[in-house]
């Protein structure tokens, strides 16, 4: 080798030791956030009212969007006055079967219903038992008996006996 040829010797920097996808974050943010204007209390104050201002003007906006959507679904408001008394519903009535009658006036009365699940359908059966008053202790065991809904006759008894649909055998 001549002397004018030396030989070339890169010069590298130390290697950076490799800093974790975690630590790299962390890095990105600090460097982000000493690049935003430092802020007083007050300037960080103003901005969160504004931004809370904005979004309660968006909220009252959807509000009136969802109410006018109702009203519409709705239809038009009914016009003249309301009517002078509450509507009377009419008393619900059930048909079940006459699972004891010992007490005196009094009947337990069993009410299946099979109805179908919404989500799964399938079929799905329930029961209920309910105290009617029998004034007569007409009903006896296993009839099949049409009750309607009344005033609370006791602490149990919700319920009036109407007719006695089928005699048990």
């Amino acid at each position: 080798m001549a002397d004018d040829e030396t030989p070339e010797i890169e010069e590298t920097a130390p290697a950076a030791p490799k800093l974790s996808a975690k630590e790299e974050r962390a890095r990105a943010a600090h460097a982000a956030a000493s690049r935003r204007p430092s802020r007083t209390p007050e300037q960080r104050e103003a901005e969160r009212r504004e931004l809370r201002r904005g979004k309660a003007v968006a909220r009252t906006r959807r509000r009136q969007q969802e109410k006018a959507k109702r009203a519409q679904k709705a239809g038009p408001p009914a016009t003249g006055t309301p009517p002078a008394e509450p509507k009377v519903s009419t008393p619900q009535a059930r048909e079940g079967t006459v699972v004891s009658a010992k007490p005196d006036k009094t009947i337990v009365v069993r009410i299946d219903v099979a109805r179908r699940h919404r989500k799964y359908q399938k079929i799905v059966r329930s029961t209920s038992k309910l105290h009617v008053h029998d004034e007569t202790n007409d009903a006896n065991e296993g009839d099949r008996v049409r009750v309607v809904e009344s005033r609370p006759l006791s602490r149990t008894k919700r319920w009036n006996l109407v007719e006695v649909l089928e005699r048990a055998k």
